[in-house]
């Protein structure tokens, strides 16, 4: 029995949640970009701070809520109603506001002069449209408006148009092959829906009685006082008492609690801890509770096989009283580098044979049906979503791969291995894998990836140095983009506002990203003690980072002592016979997936706090509300979501006059 043919109950349950509309509207208007520019002026700045102070990554989904939410009580009092698709234009915009290109930048400044980078020898290497040298005076100056950064800069502008292009334009052609062509459920779309539908119940609410009746709304607004609540505690507290007093009181410990050095004389060679985001608990209840269960396993089978491999020699490297950062690196080089591939290597296998599979029996459909397998694709398409000719698709997708090739070939000065690497992932890798995973997402909602094709490409190019790694190559997945486009059609928007909002947005993002990072990069040293997430958790980036990096030395590199064929062999075979194995005992496909990927060195950190909430949701609320509960998670979610953004955006206001705020001399 193939797994197409296959009902797993649960992933019928998000199936059944939302249906298509009969109608779809333009929701592109002067509304989306008051929003727009609303989020890149008052947003973005708290998305920077407060990923680098506590890594908070969701402050973009909450940026998406209160802006939403802001909006519709304005046009109230206008007596005028935003419908679905305005909504979810506003609500895409202001998220995709949220872009931060260049964002990477700080990133770039702090590797160039990490410590990882100059003892490996990396440092010396890195190209110009990178970041410039150590000694550039824009290090000294803390700015990134600097003639030194142009060519950074301009790669940045070079890789955000064509990215968004490119993904905005091939995701859509991969989701008329598995929604329209291929007739796909698209099980995980409805969750990312669910709250738009909320905020248009209560934007079309006319009397009081009819705001009653809206489940959405009231459910919105529990989590809404949730996240504002909970966000007082863990973000604005520690963040106004910093900014003022230079000591910020922490109830909850930001990023997390460090139990490794305590527990590191039971449990050798284990990364243990705890996350205190609320947000964690929140998420386990939104997955599936089987996706949730299989990470737990995989974190329960790293507590056991890791004391394992500590005692025959292979994590050898650790040494107790090491915290979760240097465990994690440390485990990393020693083993799970490979063994990560190998796990990977069997998820990317198990998800192409799952896609054959699936497309032999869409074949006997096919034949089975019409004579005019082209009249009935077209047929398919719903009258008014505002669909684009194939043909431009295809022009689309040749000029990008081309443009990336000729742009990298000069960069690289046309190093022969690079442009044959450059060829087989533009024309050969992204497509496959885009159409793998677009099918994927279409059936189970799930991600395959290849592992390290990419890096495995570049090393086997034969170029020497780490230039290469910095290029802008032609690979992608664009299959992702297939869930966003049903998610749209869910909500009945037509897919010209979709395509009209990333052409006005483009400049917004661009002049609103670099602005910010320079000026919270002027404020601070990034990383620094200022913020605490990013001063401990880059490090272990940098260290990672430069395990790759060094393969292209020509040199012996930590690359050689952490790549072992062995260990990714075992972690093929392992991920293989446990992958299949549990798909013939019958066991959910969710749970499968999370097995599967946990195998790796997994963090505990926000698995655990996962793993409670999913308990929680299934063996309480769902027993209580039935399928009504899968209806209101999401929405519980995107109000916390709200509430957290709400809060934090005061927080951060507060800590920018302060620190802007220019001393008197007595």
């Amino acid at each position: 029995m193939s797994d197409e043919e296959r009902i797993d109950k649960e992933l019928e349950e998000f199936r059944q949640v939302m249906e298509v509309p009969s109608t779809f509207e333009d929701g592109f208007n002067w509304t989306s970009l008051l929003g727009a520019i609303f989020v890149a002026l008052l947003m973005v700045p708290g998305a920077i701070y407060m990923g680098l102070l506590a890594g908070v990554e969701n402050i973009g989904a909450a940026s998406q809520w209160v802006t939403v939410i802001l909006f519709i009580e304005v046009a109230k009092r206008a007596q005028k109603t935003l419908n679905r698709a305005e909504i979810f234009v506003l609500f895409f915009m202001a998220g995709a506001a949220m872009g931060l290109p260049f964002n990477g930048l700080l990133w770039n400044q702090f590797f160039v002069r990490s410590d990882a980078a100059i003892a490996t020898g990396i440092a010396a290497e890195l190209p110009v449209w990178f970041a410039p040298p150590a000694e550039s005076e824009s290090y000294g100056a803390r700015t990134f408006f600097h003639v030194d950064w142009l060519p950074a800069i301009g790669l940045v502008i070079f890789g955000t148009f064509f990215g968004q292009l490119s993904n905005m334009v091939l995701g859509y052609g991969l989701f008329r092959v598995a929604n329209d062509v291929e007739k796909l459920p698209f099980p995980m779309a409805p969750i990312g829906a669910q709250g738009i539908m909320a905020l248009a119940e209560d934007a079309e609410e006319k009397t009081i009685e009819q705001a009653e009746s809206r489940w959405r709304w009231r459910v919105f607004s529990i989590g809404g006082a949730l996240g504002l609540v909970f966000g007082l505690i863990y973000l604005l507290l520690p963040t106004l008492t910093g900014a003022l007093t230079g000591e910020p009181i922490t109830i909850l410990p930001i990023p997390f609690s460090d139990f490794t050095p305590q527990t590191g004389n039971y449990l050798k060679a284990v990364a243990t801890g705890m996350s205190w985001d609320l947000g964690n608990l929140i998420f386990g209840m939104v997955l599936p509770f089987f996706a949730m269960v299989g990470a737990f396993v995989g974190l329960i089978a790293t507590f056991v096989l890791n004391p394992i491999l500590y005692e025959t020699g292979v994590l050898s490297s650790w040494k107790p009283g090491d915290g979760t950062v240097s465990t994690l690196y440390l485990n990393n080089v020693d083993f799970y580098f490979s063994f990560q591939i190998g796990i990977a290597i069997a998820i990317a296998i198990a998800g192409i044979l799952q896609v054959i599979r699936s497309m032999r029996g869409a074949r006997k459909r096919a034949k089975q049906q019409a004579a005019m397998p082209q009249g009935s694709a077209r047929q398919a398409v719903p009258e008014g979503r505002g669909d684009m000719k194939v043909w431009v698709i295809i022009a689309v997708y040749f000029f990008v791969t081309i443009t990336y090739i000729t742009v990298s070939g000069w960069l690289i000065d046309w190093h022969r291995g690079v442009m044959i690497v450059l060829f087989f992932l533009g024309f050969v890798y992204t497509p496959l894998i885009s159409y793998v995973t677009a099918r994927l997402e279409g059936m189970v909602g799930q991600v395959v990836e290849v592992p390290f094709i990419r890096e495995a490409a570049l090393i086997l190019s034969g170029y020497q140095g780490v230039a290469v790694w910095f290029l802008p190559i032609p690979i992608a997945n664009y299959g992702q983009m297939t869930v966003f486009y049903k998610q749209c059609e869910l909500t009945g928007t037509k897919f010209t506002s979709i395509w009209k909002t990333q052409v006005v947005l483009f400049p917004i993002i661009l002049i609103s990203s670099i602005f910010f990072m320079n000026f919270i990069w002027s404020l601070n040293e990034v990383p620094s003690a200022v913020y605490p997430f990013a001063d401990e958790i880059w490090k272990l980036h940098a260290e990672n980072a430069c395990i790759m990096y060094s393969s292209t030395l020509g040199e012996y590199s930590i690359f050689e002592e952490a790549f072992r064929a062995s260990y990714i062999a075992v972690g093929a075979v392992f991920g293989a016979v446990l992958f299949w194995g549990m798909s013939f005992l019958g066991a959910p496909v969710m749970l499968t997936y999370g097995v599967v990927r946990g195998l790796g060195q997994t963090m505990p950190h926000a698995v655990i706090p996962q793993f409670i909430g999913a308990l929680i949701g299934r063996y309480y609320f769902q027993k209580k509300m039935g399928l009504r509960w899968r209806q209101y998670i999401p929405v519980v979610s995107a109000g916390f979501a709200c509430g957290m953004g709400l809060i934090t955006t005061v927080g951060v206001g507060i800590t920018f006059l302060s620190k802007a705020a220019i001393p008197l001399p007595f």
